[in-house]
């Protein structure tokens, strides 16, 4: 579902500002450079920083996509909730729950080695600033409304 969602809301956010063509849900570049730009400008990251940043981050944003797909298996069980048995929608908080302990464990681990290569207030701001990020998209979503695709009967 959170694969789903970032695309749709960047595309939101580029039909929103008139600037940009929206990024097609399958163009996960231009997603990202969004990302890696605004990222990029809230930390004040310098030519240096950057440069040894980035690979890190990637490595972190890998690492949580496969933990994510190999926790939570497939999207199509969250879109059929109410058709699932007990035991079903019980495996599926299982996998909710490893899931979060697999992102925070990778958290943990890529804390460490992010304060290797920036200073300790840009780690910390970077938490905050992927957050923001988030709730950005979220806002220029309820913006704009009518851009959202129409959900399938």
């Amino acid at each position: 579902m959170k694969k789903l969602l970032l695309p749709l809301l960047l595309f939101v956010i580029f039909i929103g500002n008139g600037q940009t063509p929206p990024p097609k849900a399958g163009d996960p570049q231009k997603i990202e450079a969004m990302k890696v730009g605004f990222i990029t400008n809230k930390l004040q990251l310098t030519p240096e920083e950057a440069k040894v940043f980035w690979p890190i981050y990637n490595q972190y944003e890998a690492e949580k996509k496969a933990a994510r797909k190999s926790t939570l298996g497939e999207k199509e069980d969250f879109k059929r909730l109410d058709q699932l048995t007990d035991a079903e929608a019980q495996k599926l908080i299982e996998n909710q729950i490893a899931w979060r302990s697999k992102e925070l464990d990778l958290l943990k681990k890529y804390v460490g080695e992010f304060k290797k290569v920036l200073p300790v207030k840009k780690v910390a701001k970077l938490l905050m600033v992927e957050e923001q990020f988030k709730k950005m998209l979220i806002e220029k979503a309820k913006e704009n409304p009518q851009s959202q695709p129409k959900p399938k009967p």
